[in-house]
């Protein structure tokens, strides 16, 4: 017996709490899944910290409670909901390319079967192609005589001339429409693809950028509340006791950043969907071949307001490329018989 099969029970044994818990939590041995997992416990942990503090140390709060049971009650509804939502958005689903192909896919060998369906594809008034992309991605790759049918769909999306390698996924080898893109963090193919958030451990695409923008709001809300009762409580109770005071202080203050900081997101996400666009988009727009030689100030994907508010609630359509015309319609200035017809709407 060597010094190293000595060692190897010791170690072993040290290892064993590790394994049971990656056998009975199967994310926790994924690294990439880990981390997310702790910021989300992060998260969950400092809204917990600041609505304990507050109940803990806010004397006037909790008599108010007695009296206004209502007031405080919809504060812990909103304060649920917003947890609620936040979760409910990490496991939500982006829009993955690699379903919208299967679901496509099934969709046509069901109208073969039928004679009396048409074999095209259901297109709306402005190009789009309306699609299902529910379900979970199982593999990289669609095999099947019905591949050709999705190519297909995917080549009438973009101007003609364009060749195929430009819209096929090098890592997914997945031919994709208009707006979708690769994260190499879910190592999946999205749907109009706007980032990867962190905090989420999730994609924001076509799937949930609806929930994701609501997320916002609803966690602004929570933010402003709550520094609304931190701030209540430091004017009443400013000298009583020092080190409570401290402590909601340093709070207030790193509340007041993280305020800062959603507020500016959510303007930012609500420009981006009156004018439909993504955060990639328009981060990156001279790296999307499609894209470069339209000028900045015209917003090719956009329909007007009303419209892409309507897209952005519903989660509807494959957008195809706007044609040359279509462009040089959108960049014309705007004048007061424009305004007059609400063009911009």
């Amino acid at each position: 017996m060597t010094i190293l099969d000595i060692c190897r029970p010791s170690t072993s044994i040290l290892d064993q709490p590790m394994d049971l818990c990656c056998r009975i939590f199967p994310c926790l041995a994924d690294p990439g899944r880990r981390s997310t997992t702790c910021l989300k416990l992060v998260l969950l942990l400092v809204h917990l910290i600041y609505a304990g503090v507050l109940f803990l140390f806010d004397e006037d709060l909790i008599e108010k409670t007695k009296k206004e049971p209502w007031y405080t009650a919809l504060y812990l509804l909103l304060f649920f909901v917003t947890l609620v939502q936040y979760f409910a958005t990490s496991v939500s689903n982006p829009g993955y390319v690699i379903e919208a192909m299967k679901e496509v896919n099934k969709r046509n060998v069901v109208q073969t079967k039928t004679p009396e369906t048409s074999n095209q594809p259901a297109s709306s008034k402005n190009g789009s192609f309306i699609i299902s992309i529910e379900g979970n991605q199982t593999g990289k790759n669609v095999a099947g005589s019905n591949g050709t049918y999705w190519s297909k769909l995917v080549a009438e999306l973009y101007p003609p001339g364009s060749a195929v390698r430009t819209w096929t996924c090098s890592y997914c080898s997945v031919e994709q429409p208009p707006r979708a893109k690769h994260c190499h963090d879910c190592d999946k193919c999205i749907l109009q693809f706007d980032h990867h958030c962190v905090w989420l451990g999730n994609c924001i695409g076509q799937g949930n950028h609806c929930q994701f923008w609501w997320y916002l709001c609803e966690e602004t809300a929570v933010c402003i509340w709550t520094g609304f009762f931190y701030i209540s409580h430091l004017k009443a109770h400013i000298t009583s006791v020092w080190w409570q005071d401290a402590i909601m202080i340093l709070l207030l203050i790193t509340l007041a950043v993280c305020l800062i900081f959603l507020l500016l997101l959510l303007l930012f996400h609500s420009y981006l969907i009156v004018t439909n666009q993504t955060t990639y988009e328009l981060v990156r727009r001279r790296r999307i071949p499609y894209l470069r030689a339209i000028p900045e100030r015209v917003h090719p994907f956009s329909k007007g307001i009303c419209r892409n508010l309507h897209n952005f609630c519903c989660s509807l359509g494959l957008e195809r490329i706007p044609t040359p015309q279509e462009i040089e319609e959108k960049s014309r200035p705007y004048t007061c018989s424009d305004l007059a017809t609400c063009r911009c709407c």
